[in-house]
């Protein structure tokens, strides 16, 4: 980040996640040096006031070092194998570097069913409040020995990066560090310079993104693009830098280090309608017409019937779907109020035709607004 970025105020909360890459020196061997400054760092920030939660990647690549692979699986059942054998090495490792700070890890392990769930959802934040105010520092991580689902397909949260955005949108951080071994996002389209800031992701800036090809590390910066558009829509600003720069937290707080950062938007969702957006599988969609779009999008209204045209998928009612224009671009998230079976008689109705179908129901919209999430 150049000179004219500006300082951050001292956070109360930060979530910082570490990728593979920053915790290894190659496949399965750790770097004690590096892991040793980030101890350090956090600890300084708890010193200053600050609370802080980690995301650490890493169990997959340790678990494949100690059993001698080279590549990493292709098998599910042999990642998480790798998993569970790393998952503990990671763990003795976190415990080992902030032992001379006298701070104490506590393990955390997630699939998505913890957050979809909204009484998991909340248990876990529960869970994470409790571990910060006996001063612990949680350690998070997938539970890739369970989440069969995240580690084959990599949905929703297969990648830390998303995983991190959903803590930090959870327990309300105002700063999301993902220490990576790419120094933060780089246009290579106009000479290969680390873009310092951005205000809003639009599609050009999506588009500077790209894969990884790691053995050990799943996502690249496609991922970090994702997670930095989820915590910035939750309030929360996003660092990406590189997780080799020496005090390059405390550098990014000052507004003078290294890196992209990630402006929060000024009016976050509320925690309900975040956890509708980004922490569930939808299970359709219910297509609109184009009349029902800027209405939708721009008024923030509810979902009627008269809007709807069609939809698919496997859904009931009160399940979360996704919410498409008549092209099939996802415009909003929401919990329907009508199973897949009813769609096709209640679309395109007025209210009082919805009336006559539905007499027994006192609410006839397909999605009420307070249960919308604008995309």
């Amino acid at each position: 980040m150049n000179q004219s970025t500006p300082q951050h105020a001292k956070p109360k909360r930060v979530v910082v996640k570490l990728g593979t890459g920053v915790l290894t020196k190659g496949i399965g061997e750790l770097d004690p040096e590096r892991i040793d400054s980030v101890c350090a760092q956090v600890a300084a920030l708890r010193d200053a006031g600050s609370e802080v939660i980690l995301v650490s990647s890493g169990a997959v690549g340790l678990g494949m070092g100690r059993l001698g692979l080279k590549r990493r699986p292709t098998d599910v059942t042999k990642k998480q194998a790798c998993a569970a054998v790393g998952q503990s090495i990671l763990m003795q490792t976190w415990q080992e570097g902030f032992t001379p700070h006298d701070l104490t890890v506590g393990q955390v392990l997630l699939t998505h069913e913890d957050l979809r769930s909204r009484e998991r959802h909340l248990a876990v934040k529960a869970t994470l409040e409790a571990l910060i105010s006996y001063g612990t520092i949680p350690v998070i991580n997938e539970n890739d020995t369970v989440s069969a689902a995240e580690i084959q397909a990599m949905l929703q949260f297969g990648d830390n990066d998303t995983l991190s955005a959903m803590v930090a949108s959870l327990v309300h951080a105002q700063y999301l560090f993902i220490l990576s071994t790419a120094p933060g996002l780089i246009d290579y389209r106009n000479g290969g310079h680390i873009v310092p800031m951005v205000e809003k992701i639009t599609p050009s800036i999506a588009a500077m993104a790209g894969g990884t090809t790691s053995e050990t590390a799943v996502g690249g910066m496609i991922s970090k693009i994702s997670a930095a558009r989820l915590a910035t829509r939750a309030g929360c600003g996003v660092f990406i830098v590189s997780g080799t720069e020496p005090d390059v937290i405390a550098r990014s707080l000052a507004g003078n280090g290294p890196g992209t950062f990630f402006a929060p938007n000024c009016l976050p969702m509320e925690a309900r309608k975040r956890w509708i957006a980004y922490f569930q599988r939808p299970t359709g969609t219910i297509f609109v017409n184009e009349c029902a779009v800027p209405v939708l999008c721009k008024k923030g209204s509810s979902l009627l019937a008269v809007g709807v045209t069609h939809a698919d998928g496997n859904f009931k009612s009160g399940d979360i779907v996704n919410v498409a224009k008549p092209n099939g671009t996802v415009i909003a998230r929401g919990k329907t109020a009508f199973a897949l079976e009813e769609i096709p008689k209640l679309a395109g109705k007025q209210s009082d035709e919805m009336r006559d179908l539905f007499p027994q129901r006192k609410k006839l919209e397909i999605i009420h607004r307070d249960n919308l999430a604008l995309l």
